[in-house]
């Protein structure tokens, strides 16, 4: 990626990492504390309220990692042993007996006096039933120790670790059948525009269907939230006002649209004639009008109308925002580098993100970018980040974020 010049001066204009921070900053602000504990099997994509610790030792035992024989090395001169005793997974096996060797299966206890597991495949059972190691042999080979995965006392997960499978996984490991969880955020979402109509009813001169809430309801159900739809919101100034005191129990009002500076942008006039507000009109694209204040002490954070413009605005600050306010610290998803399959030549004042996809290891970009078109999303794998002032050229390196680091 090639800077041209200088960036282009932003005037007014907050860049993405500066506003991105001051949500964080706002969210670090007012943490969701309340929490309640659920069957470990309701835990997914819940966000832990304490420190995991272990209360045993994982292994609670060594025991072998191959199906073999155990055997006590410094008994061993070269000489076939007799096999003792048969241990499998789940049994308690008794100490073992000097000059012999133990038949053992993977996952199950080293009898005492063990130290060495043989697999299965280098020892050959002679007609006499006694074994014969083919190879050398050391000392705690093919034994996991006592403790290996995780002590007594020590932090296996910390509060703040957004549960998934694999943690679930761990804590079941551990003995948990429950886990004290975050509660959920209550998150009130609406739009805004007498244009907009709800999917099924028929359109009229000028309308269009409201796809934005539609996608951040179904969105941030995937994250955890507790979604209340607050319907579509008409271009009235009293009825903004009503509508925004009533959400007044929520932890989050989202609206989509009527954030700019427009006659009708009506949910901006409301915040800056009697909210407060923290940010607005960042250096990205799509998406600069991006607006974030409170209303009578209710976080707001009003989204711009256009569908591209929503999703790449809630993906990159909202998504964050609410995860910081649930504890979480990694928060900001994963960027690739990859080669850029396409050529920029326009050199921008804001970032840029393109609905893109990677072809044969190179990212591509949809043929439409306009913030309006949502189809480009669809068709796309991830975003594709344009920094201000660049250029890109065949190969160049940019960074490539999936849409699966953001959807859930």
């Amino acid at each position: 990626m090639k800077p041209v010049g200088k960036p282009g001066r932003t005037g007014e204009l907050m860049p993405v990492e500066v506003a991105l921070a001051r949500l964080l900053a706002l969210a670090e602000a007012a943490p969701i504390r309340d929490t309640e504990t659920l069957p470990l099997a309701a835990c997914e994509g819940r966000v832990l309220a304490q420190d995991l610790v272990s209360t045993l030792d994982l292994p609670p035992w060594p025991n072998s990692a191959m199906d073999g024989y155990a055997l006590h090395l410094a008994d061993w001169t070269g000489e076939p042993l007799p096999v003792s005793q048969r241990i499998f997974a789940g049994q308690a096996p008794e100490a073992l007996a000097r000059g012999t060797c133990a038949r053992i299966f993977t996952g199950a206890p080293v009898p005492a006096g063990a130290d060495c597991v043989e697999m299965q495949e280098n020892a050959q059972v002679q007609a006499d039933g006694r074994v014969v190691f083919t190879q050398s042999l050391r000392v705690q080979q093919n034994i996991r120790p006592q403790g290996q995965e995780t002590t007594v006392g020590e932090v296996v997960l910390p509060a703040g670790t957004r549960l998934g499978p694999i943690e679930q996984g761990l804590a079941a490991s551990l003995g948990c059948a429950t886990l004290e969880v975050i509660r959920r955020v209550h998150v009130a979402v609406l739009s805004t525009g007498d244009e907009l109509i709800e999917p099924g009813q028929p359109l009229g001169p000028g309308q269009i269907y409201n796809s934005n809430r539609v996608l951040l309801c179904s969105w941030l159900t995937r994250l955890g939230c507790e979604v209340l739809d607050a319907g579509i919101l008409p271009d009235d100034l009293p009825t903004t006002r009503q509508r925004l005191v009533e959400l007044g129990d929520v932890d989050l009002i989202l609206s989509t649209g009527g954030v700019s500076v427009g006659e009708a942008d009506f949910l901006g006039i409301a915040l800056r004639e009697e909210g407060e507000l923290a940010l607005w009109k960042l250096a990205i694209k799509p998406g600069k009008p991006l607006t974030c204040g409170h209303y009578r002490g209710v976080p707001v954070i009003g989204l711009p109308g256009n569908p591209a413009s929503t999703l790449v605005t809630f993906a990159l600050l909202a998504r964050p925002y609410l995860l910081r306010r649930q504890g979480v610290q990694a928060v900001e998803p994963l960027t690739f580098q990859v080669p850029a399959g396409f050529v920029w030549a326009k050199p921008g004042n804001r970032r840029e993100y393109l609905r893109g996809r990677l072809e044969q290891g190179r990212a591509v970009i949809y043929k439409n970018q306009s913030s309006g078109v949502l189809r480009s999303a669809a068709w796309a794998e991830g975003l594709v980040e344009v920094r201000e002032g660049s250029t890109l050229a065949q190969g160049d390196e940019v960074g490539f974020i999936p849409l699966s680091e953001v959807l859930g």
